[in-house]
């Protein structure tokens, strides 16, 4: 649960503790006073909403990690570990979400809750939710990745765009083509390419006679092997592993089962220090598929993997 790293020379000792999302005024005091007390007033708020102490003194960890499980807060999300969850808005808050955010974390996380706690994974895992492609969590670049799907087009309401919508800016919203202007009952509409619609809500974000949200059909993907680190392989793109699963709130058990069942066999199966792509890049898809029991189908195909190619994104140079 402990995490060295050297600054100007000196050997300082972090502590990291999960926070709740949100903090109340009473929770930042408490914060504030335990970072007087044992860490000579240094913490800082990760982007992941975890909660670090910097020390300076060895001897301070254990009563710190102390006083944060007597406020409730658990300590860990360090080196081979399961950090805390970085995730998007949600149904109560964005408008083109396909599924919740903050419920699945807290599903998630209630059953993983040891791997953040105990460092006993190969290496460090991230896990990220986003609600739908627009992608405004970090699934991309994730150990682990849900991500909320649509299936259909929009549903387009005739009457009221001319009301609602700029429709120039409706079209230049679609980053494929699909809408294209269109007159329906001698009124200037707006008309859908079912074929290259993406699915992504963009147009929804300019118009709202363009609903997305579709209960029946929404559901989550699961995506694995991203990952931003350079240290022992350049960056990657989280690629799918489970195309589609249901929406089933409050716990979304279906889920759950699906990422406990990938960080267990990752976990018995990967080398020290063996990032989830770096694993699944040694062993190769076919086995990781076989492994996990995930069956392999025709939406694993992967028009894609040229993209990456044209994107600068290591530090690597080959001599």
């Amino acid at each position: 649960m402990l995490c060295d790293v050297a600054e100007s020379g000196d050997r300082i000792y972090t502590v990291r503790a999960g926070s709740p999302r949100l903090l109340s005024v009473q929770t930042l005091r408490q914060f504030a006073d335990l970072a007087d007390r044992y860490a000579d007033g240094y913490l800082r708020f990760t982007s992941r909403h975890n909660v670090e102490f910097l020390l300076s003194d060895r001897e301070q960890i254990a009563p710190l990690i102390g006083a944060l499980a007597g406020l409730g807060f658990p300590v860990g999300g360090t080196n081979n570990a399961i950090s805390n969850i970085v995730h998007t808005q949600g149904w109560v808050h964005c408008h083109s979400a396909a599924t919740d955010a903050s419920g699945i974390v807290k599903a998630v996380m209630a059953v993983l809750y040891d791997r953040f706690t105990h460092e006993n994974l190969p290496a460090k895992l991230r896990i990220a939710p986003a609600c739908c492609l627009n992608m405004c969590g970090a699934v991309h670049c994730s150990d682990i990745a849900i991500l909320g799907v649509h299936r259909r087009a929009p549903k387009l309401n005739h009457e009221t765009p001319p009301r609602t919508c700029e429709v120039p800016t409706l079209i230049a919203s679609c980053p494929t083509g699909a809408i294209r202007p269109a007159t329906v009952a001698e009124k200037a509409s707006v008309e859908v390419v079912q074929e290259q619609c993406m699915f992504c809500g963009n147009c929804y974000t300019v118009c709202p006679s363009m609903p997305l949200n579709d209960p029946e059909n929404d559901g989550l993907s699961i995506w694995v092997g991203g990952k931003v680190s350079n240290a022992r392989s350049e960056p990657a793109f989280s690629k799918l592993a489970i195309p589609f699963i249901p929406n089933n709130p409050p716990r979304w058990p279906e889920v759950v089962d699906a990422v406990v069942n990938i960080v267990d066999v990752y976990a018995r199966h990967a080398r020290m220090f063996e990032r989830m792509g770096e694993w699944i890049a040694r062993i190769g898809w076919p086995r990781f598929f076989e492994r996990t029991g995930i069956p392999f189908t025709r939406y694993h195909l992967d028009d894609f993997k040229h993209a990456g190619l044209s994107y600068a994104r290591s530090t690597h140079i080959r001599l």
